[in-house]
């Protein structure tokens, strides 16, 4: 007897939270374009003040920006992910090696977790019975238990490190790309760069879970703040020479 089909629109809790965060990667690439835009928009602001809204120099500065940005953003996302995973790659060895040295002991272990989860030292015992038949799913099962790891879901170094460098990219030249096409863009540039950092601010809420509002007004208002304090501080910089 097949069980019944789920309720349409039934999406269960756990695939919704692999689907977002599970990776690393839709993180870091949500975050690369926040970092990419802002970083980029003040330090274009910052030029632009102070050298007269030199054209030039604001496009030399912001490419320079946008690609030391992205690298910085890819070989610090890639150490990050790549030490993350070495890290939960030796705990997962260390407990391995436990679970083959005291087996037994180990699955009495696995049974009082389950009891304390919540199910009956009847069942808790059958099931740490059944699990320790093979070694891989009792690494998995002690895994997230004991250390919170799940092993398929530890995350791409590579993949995190790519859609870091490639969202930074998109990011910074959103507040760069009117300069390229104008002499003199600032309006322009201030206000594609307003509407991506509402748009950002919105897509960051898919991660966080906040209001998509809420998330679009506390990014345009510190990506205001940091436009206007660099923009300020390279006018007063720019007029000492």
């Amino acid at each position: 007897m097949h069980p019944d089909p789920p309720p349409e629109g039934y999406s269960h809790v756990e695939s919704e939270h692999i689907e977002n965060t599970g990776s690393g990667t839709l993180r870091a690439g949500i975050f690369g374009v926040s970092d990419g835009l802002v970083s980029n928009l003040a330090l274009v602001m910052g030029v632009a003040g102070g050298t007269g809204q030199s054209g030039d120099a604001v496009v030399v500065a912001g490419t320079v920006g946008l690609l030391a940005g992205s690298f910085s953003m890819a070989a610090g996302e890639y150490i990050s992910m790549k030490t993350q995973r070495e890290t939960m790659e030796k705990q997962l060895r260390l407990e391995r090696e436990h679970i083959l040295a005291f087996p037994e002991e180990e699955q009495a272990h696995l049974g009082h977790l389950l009891v304390e989860s919540g199910l009956s030292e009847e069942d808790a015992r059958d099931i740490a019975q059944k699990v320790h038949l093979n070694i891989d799913p009792a690494v998995g099962f002690h895994a997230l238990l004991e250390l919170g790891i799940v092993p398929q879901q530890m995350g791409s170094p590579i993949s995190a490190a790519v859609a870091s460098f490639l969202s930074f990219v998109a990011g910074a030249l959103i507040p760069l790309l009117p300069w390229l096409i104008l002499p003199s863009a600032l309006t322009e540039s201030i206000l594609v760069s307003a509407i991506a950092l509402m748009g950002v601010g919105g897509a960051v809420t898919t991660v966080t879970g906040r209001s998509a509002w809420w998330g679009a007004l506390r990014q345009l208002a510190f990506g205001g703040f940091a436009a206007g304090v660099t923009w300020f501080l390279g006018g007063l910089v720019g007029g000492q020479f």
